[in-house]
């Protein structure tokens, strides 16, 4: 009898698994085409160690804007629509974009990571197990994947493939992911870290577009404080009443020179332009999770006028259109 004990339970479990499966089977034919077909891909686990990492080094990655309550379905969604223009072999049938540290979901020894991740900035392939990390963030409608330090793919020229292949109609329209903003460097929202950031970057752009833009160009500066809450945002204010020191940048008109002073000292000609930009900088904090307080992170990128969008705000373009985007609701 003892013997046929887990027997039982085994059967118990089984039929279980079946109602669950049964009643998620209905579930299915009420979802959307993508929420019942992104159940193939799975969603990486979070690397808990990012934040300490993005402290501690500047780091690439993507930021991706999608509904609020939608994370999971955007996040699947990226996943299909980066591995296309990452992996250096399109048709790989492991998925190469999971946690740093998920070493037993990767395969600690490289074979999950079979195909290398295209590093097109410098003409050399990542290591093959180098792939994007799954950051948790505090704010709903943001999905954040980050790159190893040490290692420093060409994300703008990776958001411009999609956006040519959305152009093209080789890439379907997405419908949780928005935005996809090219991560390009981190650090500490500080005055000395982020013009040395953003002067590395310009630098980087003039070098790489010299013939286009001559030795003067129209530039832009975007800042969203989106990743932090207006009751956090109150809170620091009185914070930095007594300690200047303390989110300084977090006034717009503070951070704005603090850029644009970057910007002309690689390029001493350079001028403002709102309306139609040939160079465009673009701060963005970002929410993570678990940094200590009175410490605040912002993403860095520095992109041509082609991938922004200048009404009513600078920002990333949209991945679909206005237009698109209330036809889908409509349906």
């Amino acid at each position: 009898m003892a013997r046929d004990e887990p027997k039982e339970e085994v059967v118990t479990t089984i039929i279980e698994g079946k109602e669950k499966n049964e009643d998620e089977q209905e579930k299915g034919e009420e979802m959307k085409p993508w929420e019942q077909h992104s159940a193939v891909i799975s969603i990486p686990r979070y690397d808990y160690n990012a934040s300490s990492k993005i402290l501690r080094n500047s780091h690439s990655g993507f930021l991706i804007t999608c509904p609020i309550k939608r994370e999971k379905s955007a996040t699947k969604e990226a996943i299909g629509i980066l591995e296309k223009y990452i992996v250096s072999n399109p048709d790989a049938k492991r998925r190469k974009i999971c946690t740093e540290d998920a070493n037993e979901e990767c395969n600690g020894s490289g074979e999950a990571a079979a195909d290398d991740l295209v590093n097109s900035e410098s003409g050399n392939s990542i290591e093959k197990s180098d792939i994007l990390s799954l950051v948790k963030l505090t704010r709903s409608g943001l999905v954040l994947f980050k790159f190893p330090f040490d290692k420093s793919p060409a994300v703008v020229d990776i958001v411009s493939q999609i956006f040519q292949s959305l152009e093209s109609g080789i890439l379907k329209s997405p419908l949780w992911c928005n935005r996809i903003l090219p991560i390009q460097g981190t650090c500490r929202l500080d005055e000395k870290e982020l013009k040395k950031i953003v002067t590395k970057l310009v630098d980087q752009f003039m070098k790489n577009r010299q013939k286009e833009t001559g030795n003067s160009i129209k530039f832009a500066v975007g800042y969203n404080r989106r990743g932090i809450e207006e009751t956090e945002m109150k809170n620091l204010r009185k914070e930095a009443s007594t300690d200047p020191d303390i989110f300084a940048l977090l006034d717009r008109n503070k951070c704005f020179s603090v850029v644009a002073a970057a910007v002309k000292e690689i390029v001493p000609d350079s001028i403002v332009d709102l309306k139609d930009p040939e160079l465009c900088v673009l701060v963005e904090v970002l929410p993570l999770s678990g940094v200590p307080d009175k410490t605040a992170i912002v993403g860095v990128s520095v992109l041509p006028r082609a991938l922004v969008s200048t009404k009513p705000r600078l920002c990333i373009k949209a991945l679909v259109s206005d237009t698109k985007e209330m036809n889908k609701k409509k349906k």
